[in-house]
C-alpha cells in the first residue's frame, strides 16, 4: 500500500553531552543540538513511511522549516513525531514535533521526496540514472 496521510511514528532520545551544541559544534552551550532535534524529526519521519514504500524505493531530504522552541539538557528523553500531512506527486510533507518532560521543544515541518534507491545513488556517483 502506498504511503498515505495519516502515516505516523515517533522515536526517542536520552540526551547525551554527545548530543549537544558544543559537541556538534553549533553552539557553545551544554544543550540538546539544533541538528539533533532536526535529525530525530527527520528519523520520525523516515520511519512514518518505510514499510508503505515499493521495494528499492526510499525517501530523502528536501526541506526543513523546524523551529526550536526550547532547550533541552542532557540526561533528559525527548520525543519526536511525523505525521504525514500531504503527498504532492513525490513529495511526502510531515507535520513533526519534538518534545520533553516540560513541553513543546520544536515544531515544524519536514517534506521528503520518494526517490529509486539505486537510480539515486547512481546519479550521486556521477552516472546519467
Amino acid at each position: 500500500m502506498p504511503p498515505r496521510p495519516g502515516l505516523s511514528a515517533t522515536v526517542s532520545l536520552d540526551v547525551t553531552d554527545a548530543d549537544t551544541a558544543i559537541a556538534v559544534g553549533s553552539g557553545d552551550v551544554p544543550v540538546l543540538a539544533t541538528p539533533r532535534v532536526v535529525a530525530l524529526a527527520e528519523e520520525a519521519s523516515v520511519k512514518a513511511v518505510e514499510s508503505a514504500l515499493s521495494a528499492g524505493s526510499t525517501t530523502v531530504g528536501y526541506r526543513v522549516q523546524l523551529d526550536h522552541l526550547a532547550p533541552t539538557m542532557p540526561g533528559t528523553t525527548v520525543h519526536a513525531e511525523a505525521i504525514l500531512e500531504t503527498i504532492e506527486g513525490r513529495r511526502l510533507t510531515f507535520r513533526v514535533s519534538v518534545t520533553d518532560p516540560r513541553g513543546l521543544v520544536a515544531a515544524g515541518r519536514i517534506t521528503r521526496v520518494t526517490v529509486e534507491r539505486d537510480r539515486f545513488l547512481e546519479k550521486a556517483a556521477g552516472g546519467d540514472g
